[in-house]
């Protein structure tokens, strides 16, 4: 049974914040949270406490489990809200400035759930390219 978490207009540019969360993505949660919590770059404070939310999450569904066994299954992250400045420039003109912000979703799953054994036979299914035979022609 899997859990979500959410953080909503975070003001740091979502390209900044990929570069974190492709770091964990697919991790185990408590190897995500380590790197996370070694992390120089300023949005992984935030991006660590929503992890820890996820697992939060999770322990309120499946009372009684296990964590050790939890992946950040899926994370990902959206653009949202811009907000737009502008900054003096020579000669009496006015350059834009685009301060932008992001929305993070984090979904984690225990290890032995069937749900993602099931998107991946999808998957492969889907991918692999169906073999036909060929004859040749003298």
């Amino acid at each position: 049974m899997e859990a979500t978490a959410k953080l909503n207009n975070y003001p740091t540019s979502p390209r900044k914040m990929r570069l974190l969360v492709d770091l964990i993505r697919g991790m185990k949660v408590e190897k995500a949270l380590a790197i996370l919590e070694h992390n120089p770059k300023h949005p992984a404070v935030p991006l660590r406490k929503l992890v820890v939310s996820a697992i939060s999450n999770w322990k309120q569904k499946n009372e009684g489990a296990d964590e050790a066994t939890l992946v950040v299954k899926t994370i990902f992250v959206d653009g949202a809200r811009v907000i737009k400045r502008m900054r003096p420039a020579p000669q009496g003109r006015g350059y834009r400035v685009r301060k932008r912000s992001n929305h993070v979703t984090v979904i984690v799953d225990a290890v032995g759930s069937k749900a993602p054994v099931a998107i991946a036979e999808k998957v492969t299914e889907t991918a692999a390219p169906k073999k036909t035979k060929t004859t040749k022609k003298d």
